[in-house]
């Protein structure tokens, strides 16, 4: 099982570690990955309830940093590292200039970059970054769709609802193609049937660790009835399971084997309590983590 961790954090703060120090220090305890969420701008006073919990949203959701930014510092200071977004929430990126950034992220890192991808929760934050927020799915795979696109054509043209234009290049290209594998993550009862349309994997979020299995081996099942639908081939596609592992070696090991039973490939811990960063030793976690887990 690849073992990767989620940066979370309080406040982006001399509290903080360099991004790229912290990476290294996963890479040195074998840890398969590093990912950051995406949260671009915040809303003063938001209506919208926080979909867990009481509804209240944590106060850390208004200081997340710029993913790329924090993952370019990553890829610097590793070789093998994986970096990915967890997740990023495509329609509040303008797809033409994201495309750049990440392609020029994956060619730098040698190739390194996962792209899961979201739509989001936060009305009154995504609107303004131009989101039909009530139709956010179907912008979001016209994106990805666009930024393919610009990533495996030398010039491209794309025409949709979204996204119109004619012989754009946007180099360099990553070097994997025809992009960096997109990973849908999202709880919504037709997320099953977008992966297996025009996904390359799944990373749902369960927090829930001592019910993670049943819920992925009824998700994955779920997801194999949508694969055939689609003529995809299941065993293609990225696996991977955000989860918050409980503190016992013997009660991850044994969650780890489950999932990996049923064709999880990769585990990713992220809090449900608590940032990774401001709350705490961060290397304690790290040394934690790798005890538990590795």
């Amino acid at each position: 099982m690849k073992i990767g961790i989620s940066m979370i954090y309080k406040r982006v703060d001399d509290s903080a570690p360099n991004p790229g120090d912290f990476a290294r220090e996963c890479e040195q305890l074998g840890l398969d990955s590093v990912w950051v969420g995406d949260h671009m701008l915040f809303h003063a006073d938001p209506k919208t309830r926080f979909p867990a919990g009481d509804g209240r949203i944590p106060d850390h959701y208004a200081h997340f940093p710029e993913p790329f930014v924090v993952l370019a510092m990553a890829a610097a200071t590793t070789k093998k590292l994986r970096i990915g977004t967890s997740v990023l929430l495509v329609p509040e990126h303008p797809p033409l200039a994201t495309a750049k950034r990440i392609a020029t992220l994956d060619r730098i890192s040698g190739g390194r970059v996962i792209l899961g991808v979201g739509t989001g929760w936060l009305r009154e934050a995504a609107i303004p970054l131009g989101s039909d927020f009530d139709h956010r799915w179907t912008q979001a795979e016209e994106y990805v769709q666009a930024m393919r696109a610009l990533w495996s054509k030398p010039a491209a043209s794309f025409h949709g609802k979204y996204v119109d234009f004619d012989d754009i290049v946007v180099n360099p290209k990553p070097v994997q193609q025809p992009g960096p594998p997109v990973l849908i993550g999202s709880t919504d009862k037709r997320a099953l049937r977008w992966v297996a349309r025009w996904g390359d994997g799944y990373n749902p979020v369960c927090f829930q660790a001592d019910k993670a299995v049943d819920y992925m081996q009824k998700q994955l099942a779920g997801l194999k009835e949508e694969c055939d639908k689609a003529g995809r081939d299941f065993s293609k596609l990225d696996i991977t399971v955000m989860i918050s592992l409980p503190d016992a070696r013997a009660q991850t090991q044994e969650i780890i084997r489950g999932l990996a039973s049923i064709g999880v490939q990769r585990i990713v811990q992220v809090s449900a309590v608590e940032p990774l960063f401001g709350v705490g030793d961060y290397r304690a976690k790290l040394d934690h983590l790798a005890k538990i887990a590795l």
